[in-house]
């Protein structure tokens, strides 16, 4: 580790092999907790290149619990988080328009970090209970279309930084992480950024690695299709921005998609239930339905995003969607 600092000092990029056994030596608690803090920071200052972000993710994965979902060719959708707006649960709600239209979901996520309510919140306050049995978790992808990974149970390296994390109160490169380091290694992924700079790196990343993708960030720094202003979206096919005009959906405004600043876990799950119950305002509803008809598009990126956004409604308001929740919760609580 002391070259490795030395070397960052003098601004020198590792390689993917040896930030992964960096990762790996730092589960094995081979460092003392001095140089893990350095090495943080190090990277932090200095900007973590693709490659260091791709062989940290490696060592997360081949120290992790594995799952193998293979077979399915599930998507995840997931958010960085960090955008400050505390809005609701966007992108797992979406999971579940999408899952109801037919496709395999498998969606890795934790309680909230910067917001009220995060994917596992969510998840949890239905009663579920979370585990990391591949063969639970197969039935469940099987029977319901949908698997809720919930990320302390798979990646084991990251409790030896949580404490010097915690310590440093700002933003490290693990904060990246998260949105690559899904155990089951899904063949797609729609994620949310809150800037241009983490939607050019992880666009990088998403290409080295290999995975059919879609990025997505609104222009008024959500990290999801917000339609609160237009967004851009950036894929293996293109890059592009639209305007919620561009689907046939109106403007809404940021006050309609916020939580508030006094939200409550309980407020979070009822926006949550009354938007696949279909009983939710026109504007929550469609930002939910956005953001599902361009995961779909991912998956069949032939499809127009006309008939990609018909197949959400249609899942939604069929109550397909909603029956997929209620079966997910069946098999796991």
């Amino acid at each position: 580790m002391q070259n490795t600092l030395t070397r960052l000092v003098a601004h020198e990029e590792l390689t993917a092999a040896e930030t992964e056994e960096i990762l790996i030596n730092i589960t094995n608690e081979k460092y003392p907790q001095e140089q893990i803090t350095a090495f943080l920071m190090g990277l932090q200052m200095r900007g973590i290149s693709v490659d260091e972000l791709i062989g940290l993710r490696n060592g997360i994965l081949k120290t992790g619990v594995p799952v193998d979902l293979s077979p399915y060719k599930p998507i995840d959708i997931v958010g960085t988080g960090g955008d400050g707006k505390n809005t609701f649960n966007i992108s797992t709600c979406a999971c579940f328009v999408v899952a109801g239209a037919g496709y395999k979901v498998a969606k890795h996520g934790n309680y909230a970090a910067t917001s009220v309510s995060g994917a596992s919140n969510v998840i949890e306050g239905h009663g579920v209970k979370f585990t990391n049995d591949n063969d639970k978790l197969r039935k469940s992808l099987e029977e319901s279309n949908f698997v809720y990974l919930h990320a302390p149970l798979f990646a084991r390296a990251m409790k030896f930084v949580a404490p010097i994390r915690k310590a440093l109160k700002i933003p490290t490169c693990f904060n990246l992480l998260g949105p690559l380091v899904n155990p089951c290694k899904p063949t797609y992924q729609m994620l949310g950024v809150a800037n241009l700079n983490q939607m050019r790196l992880y666009n990088n990343v998403y290409q080295k690695i290999g995975i059919g993708y879609g990025i997505v960030n609104s222009v008024d720094g959500y990290d999801e299709i917000s339609l609160t202003a237009d967004f851009k979206v950036t894929t293996k096919q293109q890059e592009r921005i639209y305007s919620p005009a561009d689907l046939g959906l109106s403007t809404v405004s940021p006050d309609e998609i916020s939580g508030g600043a006094n939200q409550t876990k309980e407020d979070a799950l009822r926006v949550f239930d009354a938007i696949l119950e279909g009983s939710d305002v026109e504007s929550r509803t469609n930002v939910v339905l956005a953001n599902a008809a361009f995961a779909i598009n991912i998956i069949e990126p032939e499809k127009t995003l006309e008939e990609c956004l018909a197949i959400a409604r249609e899942s939604l308001e069929s109550k397909k969607a909603l029956l997929v929740l209620k079966k997910y919760v069946e098999l796991n609580s």
